[in-house]
């Protein structure tokens, strides 16, 4: 374990989380579902565990599957990614939602399927809504509910893969989604 906390672009540190445990509890619920990216090495890890030290109750680990190295994705570029302004946060049942932006400056709370497809089609056809998270995204909102800023890859910005290596992470990105969220991209962005 002391060589993956020597790997920082893996460890996320919820010490400045008030809650960290119920930060800690809300992370684990996407583990299966969103992909996380680590601009450091330039990866897209989409299939990982998230580990607790037992020695660091305020830190996390994103630890990649040793056994299927095919799951992660190497040379990213880094400007690929675009940050968004969206926000997974729990309502108050405990039931995700996306916070979208509104123009007057306030959010709009929509169910997180609902969101996902709003915003894939606002996106058009041709360009797929293909979220991920980056260390940092893990954030909490009036110092008590945790809440998750998404980073989105954009696609044509991938510039060190071919075109079939490009369309298997959006589908890896895209069959998580649809799996775990009922979120189903539009168009040709999802069928090609």
């Amino acid at each position: 374990m002391s060589d993956l906390m020597q790997s920082e672009h893996l460890v996320w540190d919820l010490g400045k989380l008030n809650d960290h445990d119920r930060a800690t509890r809300f992370i684990m619920r996407f583990q299966q579902s969103l992909c996380v990216y680590s601009p450091p090495v330039e990866q897209l890890y989409t299939n990982y565990e998230i580990i607790v030290p037992d020695e660091d109750g305020r830190k996390l680990i994103i630890l990649p599957n040793p056994h299927a190295f095919h799951d992660t994705f190497s040379h990213i570029n880094e400007d690929a990614i675009a940050q968004t302004s969206l926000f997974i946060a729990p309502d108050a049942e405990g039931k995700l939602q996306l916070q979208v932006p509104l123009s007057n400056g306030g959010r709009r709370s929509m169910p997180l399927g609902v969101g996902l497809n709003f915003i894939q089609t606002k996106l058009g056809p041709d360009v797929p809504f293909l979220p991920v998270l980056t260390k940092g995204d893990l954030r909490e909102f009036k110092q008590e509910m945790p809440i998750l800023h998404l980073h989105r890859i954009v696609l044509s910005k991938v510039t060190r893969h071919s075109e079939l290596e490009i369309r298997t992470i959006r589908k890896s990105i895209q069959n998580k989604l649809v799996q775990h969220f009922g979120f189903a991209a539009v168009g040709k962005a999802m069928l090609s």
